[in-house]
């Protein structure tokens, strides 16, 4: 008996697939029956969005968030201690460490030796919030952005807090923030991806450089149409979307409608979803071709813009042409932007290698906010900075006036936020004098997130995602609070979208 190429599939079709389309079949005549009853929305749904979302007016349409591997020093940078002057190389009070868990790094440490910030500070703003010499021109934002000191987590090494804070989740294989976002709004433009990510390279040679991979953005059980697409620097920032040489654009189009045919016929026999979005993500690679070349072109940024950012935005790859990139992503329509600095992971050499690594940050981060305001960009971009935890007061190490290192610290760190309605010139949250303990106002990762969620209109109880009989959350099962205290908006109630 001879097959046609497509009963092959039919054939293959395993008894769970088959279960699973007649079971979708009824789904989608029940959902259309619902959505037919529902009541309007007020504007059409972002592409690809769920007709659901947003749960509330939003302030934020897109996001860039820069996420500065290997946790900062928030001693060092923001959360200044100047009683700790006069503890250099004492022991930390046990009624201070409260028997707290240690990394193998530390725990065989004899002592723990007090090792306060070689760096000044200075009131910046009318604030007059503590920030680090490290930042001169971050200090010039300090009545634009909300800085939190009391934030806190429960993974003590890399990998699981980087995980925790981008996923919700210590263990990869759920979906990151940006994923989440990608999923539940759509996505704002035709021609680049929802969801872009940059990794941006570090300058000092003896930065302890953490690993990092594309499980970090990663959809996890979302359909993979929603994971992060990495652009890099160079002639070729996405892989595999040029054609191969001696095809040209004309067969590239035939071959690609061909397969679109093929892959048709398959959804056609068994219903599976990923194979339109397979064909959605062939077509997005044809657009790519042109969007890309055009996007990666700084030819015609003024030299204002190259002044503000400085002089490595020229330089692809470095944090300020990361920033710039972020700026004309979300330009397009990008909805958000994930940008990766290592180096951060300060257990030796601190006095040394975080200076530099302010440097490969700081004015990026300045010209970033700044840039989006003069575009009137700012009030619908969240930006974001920060690490996965915080760091030590005390050496990791041998400690002299001159040198030493700091062990991860889970349960007290720093970040900042700015845009999207957040309240500039706010503080929040207050550690004691060692930088140990939260003593005012915690802010638990799961809070965090669920503040991203509510900057985008979302309401991170509501937002759920059914998968392995689950209702998954970005925000996970215990309790998540938004942080209002860093909501310009906070006193009013949320608007209806509906």
């Amino acid at each position: 008996m001879i097959h046609k190429p497509e009963d092959e599939l039919v054939l293959a079709e395993t008894r769970r697939q088959f279960f699973s389309r007649g079971a979708r079949g009824l789904g989608v005549a029940a959902l259309a029956s619902l959505i037919a009853e529902a009541s309007p929305r007020t504007a059409p749904p972002a592409v690809g969005g769920l007709p659901s979302l947003p749960h509330f007016a939003p302030k934020a349409t897109r996001a860039i968030y820069l996420h500065m591997v290997g946790a900062p020093p928030q001693m060092d940078l923001f959360d200044y201690k100047p009683v700790m002057k006069d503890w250099f190389d004492k022991d930390l009070p046990e009624s201070i460490r409260q028997g707290q868990r240690l990394t193998t790094m530390t725990s065989g440490q004899s002592r723990f030796p007090i090792a306060p910030s070689v760096f000044k500070f200075a009131r910046h703003g009318e604030s007059g919030a503590w920030i680090s010499e490290l930042l001169p021109h971050t200090a010039k934002l300090a009545d634009d952005i909300a800085i939190i000191r009391s934030m806190h987590t429960e993974a003590i090494n890399h990998e699981p807090a980087i995980t925790f804070i981008q996923t919700g989740f210590m263990i990869a294989g759920k979906p990151c923030i940006g994923s989440w976002i990608a999923y539940g709004l759509g996505s704002m433009n035709q021609d680049l991806p929802t969801f872009v990510v940059l990794n941006a390279s570090h300058t000092h040679p003896k930065a302890n450089v953490q690993a990092i991979s594309a499980r970090l953005w990663s959809a996890g059980f979302l359909s993979g149409q929603h994971s992060g697409v990495a652009l890099r620097s160079g002639d070729a920032p996405v892989l595999y979307i040029n054609n191969p040489g001696g095809v040209p654009p004309a067969v590239r189009r035939r071959m690609l409608d061909g397969l679109r045919d093929m892959n048709e016929i398959a959804h056609a026999r068994l219903a599976d979803p990923e194979t339109k979005v397979r064909i959605a993500q062939y077509e997005m690679a044809f657009r790519m071709q042109s969007s890309v070349p055009e996007l990666t072109d700084l030819s015609k940024e003024s030299e204002s813009t190259f002044n503000l950012y400085g002089e490595d935005a020229r330089k692809g790859g470095t944090f300020a042409n990361s920033c710039l990139m972020a700026r004309r992503l979300v330009e397009r329509g990008v909805r958000f932007v994930q940008i990766y600095h290592r180096g951060w992971d300060v257990h030796s050499n601190l006095p040394e290698v975080l200076p530099s690594q302010c440097k490969d940050v700081d004015q990026a981060c300045w010209a970033l906010v700044e840039d989006l305001k003069q575009r009137g960009l700012l009030d619908e971009t969240l930006v974001i900075w920060g690490g996965e935890f915080g760091r030590t007061i005390y050496s990791q190490g041998k400690l002299t006036p001159t040198d030493h290192g700091r062990d991860h610290h889970p349960r007290c760190f720093s970040l900042w936020m700015a845009g999207a309605g957040i309240k500039g010139g706010v503080v929040l949250g207050e550690t004691d004098d060692f930088s140990y303990n939260i003593v005012k106002d915690p802010v638990h990762v799961r809070d965090f997130q669920a503040t991203i969620l509510n900057r985008f209109g979302i309401d991170h109880d509501r937002f759920t995602y059914k998968y392995q009989g689950l209702d998954q959350k970005l925000t996970g099962v215990e309790k998540a609070t938004v942080v209002k205290a860093v909501l310009a908006d906070a006193g009013a109630p949320p608007a209806s979208s509906a």
